[in-house]
C-alpha cells in the first residue's frame, strides 16, 4: 500500500524522525506520520502548520508499506476518550501510542485522523524491528501550494 507524507524538501529523502512528541508519541519515539491519501495529508499540513505560509519548498513523500494485516494495529473512535480530537486529549493519546512504540507489537498503528476523523493516518515506527524490511520510499513527488487557499 502507499502512503504519504508532506514535508520540507530537504527532509524528502530518506525516511527519518525527529522524535519531537505529537499527538500519538511522546518525545524520543521515532515515528512518521503518514496520511491515507494526499488530500489528507494536506489537510494534516495546513492544520498542524496553523496557517499556510508558503515560505519553504515541501514535497511529498510517497510511502510504500507491505500490507500485511500482522504489520498493523488499527486504534478505532469507539476506544478513545469522547474529547480525543482536542489538544486537552493529547495525553490520552500519547500514552495510547507510547504504550504501542514500547511494545513494538506491529510495525504501523493506524489512527483515525483529528482533521477527519473517518479517514486515517498511519504512524510508522521506526524503531521497529520490521522498519527497513517493509517500508521504503515509492518516490517524491513534487508539492505546491494551490493560491486559492491564501
Amino acid at each position: 500500500m502507499e502512503v504519504f507524507k508532506i514535508c520540507k524538501e530537504e527532509y524528502s529523502g530518506s525516511l527519518k524522525s525527529s522524535g519531537s512528541a505529537n499527538r500519538w508519541n511522546l518525545r524520543g519515539q521515532n515515528v512518521i506520520y503518514a496520511g491515507s491519501t494526499r488530500s489528507l495529508s494536506n489537510l494534516e499540513l495546513v492544520v498542524r502548520r496553523s496557517s499556510i505560509i508558503p515560505v519553504s519548498n515541501y514535497k511529498v513523500v510517497v510511502i510504500s508499506i507491505a500490507d500485511d494485516d500482522y504489520l498493523f494495529k488499527q486504534i478505532h473512535i469507539n476506544e478513545l476518550v469522547e474529547n480525543w480530537r482536542t489538544l486537552a486529549a493529547y495525553s490520552s493519546l500519547q500514552e495510547i501510542g507510547s504504550k504501542w512504540y514500547i511494545s513494538q507489537g506491529s510495525l504501523i498503528l493506524k489512527v483515525p485522523s483529528a482533521v477527519i476523523p473517518y479517514e486515517y493516518n498511519y504512524i510508522i515506527n521506526t524503531e521497529h524491528p520490521d522498519f527497513t524490511k517493509y517500508v521504503h520510499v515509492a518516490r517524491v513527488e513534487d508539492y505546491f501550494w494551490d493560491n486559492r487557499l491564501f
